[in-house]
């Protein structure tokens, strides 16, 4: 590591870019950050709350870190529409300056966010966890065989195209300061269902969501393995346990045994942290990197 794990203001200094920052595991990194003097961004397009069983908006994570000291500036974009990914970078740079972090945190999960009629072009593509009164939403474990294209896509273009760009617009800040992090979350599906042969009638229902884990995973170590000559260091980081935030608490109703946001968030913030001479290309898991001690665990609950 780059510097003192446990020691105060590890971010001083430094700006971060954290999407999906307004709520669960975004805003408590977001928040993390923000304790520990970095000037962050919290990045989402979440500006009102439109359903109350996912509290929290960008502008309620930019007031609580404020509330508690830190700099915060809320940039709305919804990741799914490239014009607006584009446009992310130059708006850090007018509000906070160059980037020294990027942590690619947001995916498409459930539910999705519902669109007022006649809210958008009809030739506009509408992401696969949004819904219409003629629109049933579609939902991580669903059948392959039912899912559909579109969806597939959108999944893509929110957890893994929006992080390939935004990686490219930030990069040019990190290569001309000799140093920088990025940290791109994944999860468990990445890796699931692994090799067959498999028991009969099972699905892993993750086509989508794990998909585009799986292919961040690669993505990652491809950038990790240029810009190393750079001092720049891009590793993955997934959780060890499922974590409880709002979209867990709808997607698996009746869980009741949950990892702590704020513990993610730290193992986050000591990978931003990283020497990319140490660590570089890694995919890690939260637990190993909070507590190295126990050795290698990874995914800590069974699988099935």
């Amino acid at each position: 590591m780059s510097a003192d794990p446990q020691g105060p203001g590890r971010l001083a200094g430094r700006v971060a870019i954290v999407t999906g920052a307004s709520r669960g595991i975004g805003k408590a990194i977001a928040f993390a950050f923000g304790q520990e003097g970095a000037a962050v961004a919290v990045v989402a397009r979440s500006e009102a709350q439109w359903d109350p069983r996912l509290p929290g908006t960008i502008h309620d994570t930019v007031a609580e870190i404020e509330a508690a000291g830190g700099t915060a500036v809320a940039v709305p974009a919804d990741l799914a529409q490239p014009a607006e990914v584009d446009g992310i970078v130059e708006r850090v740079h007018a509000l906070l300056g160059p980037v020294s972090i990027l942590v690619n945190n947001a995916a498409l999960t459930v539910p999705g966010r519902p669109r007022p009629a006649g809210s958008e072009p009809a030739s506009a593509a509408r992401p696969a966890g949004d819904a219409t009164p003629t629109q049933k939403p579609t939902r991580i474990g669903a059948s392959f065989v039912d899912f559909p294209l579109k969806g597939f896509r959108q999944h893509f273009e929110v957890g893994l195209f929006a992080g390939y760009r935004l990686m490219q617009l930030a990069l040019p800040d990190m290569i001309a300061a000799g140093s920088g992090s990025i940290v791109n979350i994944s999860s468990v599906a990445g890796f699931i269902p692994g090799e067959g042969p498999y028991p009969l009638g099972t699905s892993s229902g993750l086509a989508a969501y794990g998909g585009n884990k799986a292919a961040l995973h690669h993505l990652s170590q491809c950038v990790a393995c240029e810009v190393q000559q750079y001092g720049i260091a891009v590793n993955v980081l997934s959780p060890s346990e499922p974590v409880i935030t709002p979209g867990n608490l709808v997607a698996a109703a009746g869980e009741t045994n949950w990892a702590s946001p704020e513990e993610f968030a730290e193992a986050t913030l000591r990978v931003a942290l990283a020497d990319p001479e140490v660590m570089n290309g890694q995919l890690l898991w939260s637990d190993d990197v909070l507590h190295p001690e126990h050795g290698h665990r990874g995914w800590l609950r069974p699988l099935v």
